[in-house]
């Protein structure tokens, strides 16, 4: 793996932001210190040409100006929590309700995709580093973080670590919005999916999950085979209706690294398989990719040009019973791996 460093330009304040491409073989990934973003993926497609199959924008005010995570980290708490006063180990949090007001979601107002990362570069591969304060979104504790980017062998791993002064939140994540036939090919309706799951966390209209736990068996959300995103993604089924498509928390049985996902695109062959040691994933069909700036090289993003896996703790954790909770206690470490493994056939 080579690892390389340019200027990407500058925050709104003037803070320069720097792109590092990772380099391995035929495969390429650019990620950006400004929210640890990933920006570009290049994988070789069946002809071999080199593909760019990771929605992005190509200035940081574009990044600024768009308000769907594209290719950022998520923290501290990924996904949404319904309620914005709760206790962690008895430390009192009043969270930010920054999802239209309905509940708090990735973080909050200014979470870790709108951080500056410092960067450095180790035998791992690309370190990304950030504290995140005692308090910051309502979060008790000094949170040091950091994410290691690295690619080998066609397959770029994310490995998350982090330590708190006090019992907090924890449940970092990416969102990287994939398009295996080119980020700029518009809809992703003719790609397959294939979802490793029998469980799903049932949500309310708002997108929160209530806590109940459904089997996927004769439901449009059963993607335990193959098949493409369109062939049920306007079903009238009312967890599909209220989210638009797919935005639905899958928990993936086992513990330890394990398959949780896999994407194909038959026009390119590019084939994306997931694996991860968390305990579930969130399959987002981009149902509201709207109204979002010029893409790379000028492409129109639109509902549904991308999807994204978030490899996570279950949504709202902390207020559901059933669900393994994404608590930190002080001292202790959280340590994650998900693993993006990319070939074409």
């Amino acid at each position: 793996m080579n690892i390389t460093c340019e200027r990407f330009g500058a925050t709104g304040e003037g803070t320069p932001v720097e792109r590092y491409w990772l380099t391995d073989g035929a495969c390429a990934v650019a990620v950006l210190t400004l929210g640890g973003i990933i920006q570009s993926v290049r994988v070789p497609n069946r002809e071999g040409a080199a593909t760019d199959i990771a929605l992005g924008f190509d200035s940081v005010q574009a990044y600024e100006a768009q308000t769907c995570y594209i290719g950022a980290l998520l923290g501290r708490c990924a996904n949404r929590i319904a309620k914005k006063a709760l206790s962690v180990g008895g430390n009192m949090c009043s969270l930010a309700w920054n999802d239209n007001g309905v509940c708090h979601l990735h973080g909050g107002v200014s979470g870790f995709d709108r951080k500056l990362w410092h960067a450095d570069i180790s035998e791992e591969g690309l370190v990304l580093r950030c504290t995140s304060p005692d308090g910051e979104e309502g979060y008790p504790g000094e949170l040091q973080v950091s994410v290691t980017y690295h690619l080998a062998d066609s397959a770029l791993s994310l490995t998350y670590r982090a330590e708190s002064t006090k019992d907090t939140l924890c449940n970092l994540s990416n969102h990287a919005y994939f398009n295996l036939s080119g980020h700029n090919a518009g809809s992703i309706g003719k790609q397959q999916i294939q979802v490793f799951a029998d469980r799903y966390a049932v949500k309310d209209s708002h997108s929160v999950p209530t806590g109940e736990i459904q089997c996927v068996k004769n439901t449009p959300l059963d993607l335990r085979e193959p098949q493409r995103f369109a062939e049920h993604w306007d079903d009238p089924f009312e967890q599909i209706k209220s989210a638009r498509g797919y935005d639905h928390h899958y928990f993936i049985d086992g513990t330890g690294m394990r398959p949780f996902a896999r994407a194909y695109a038959k026009d390119t062959g590019i084939l994306l398989e997931v694996q991860s040691d968390l305990p579930g994933m969130q399959l987002y069909s981009g149902n509201y990719l709207e109204q979002l700036p010029a893409g790379k090289d000028g492409a129109d993003y639109g509902m549904r040009s991308g999807f994204a896996i978030e490899t996570q703790y279950a949504p709202n954790a902390v207020h559901c019973p059933a669900f393994a909770a994404p608590v930190l206690r002080a001292g202790e470490r959280y340590e994650h791996t998900t693993v993006y493994r990319f070939s074409n056939r």
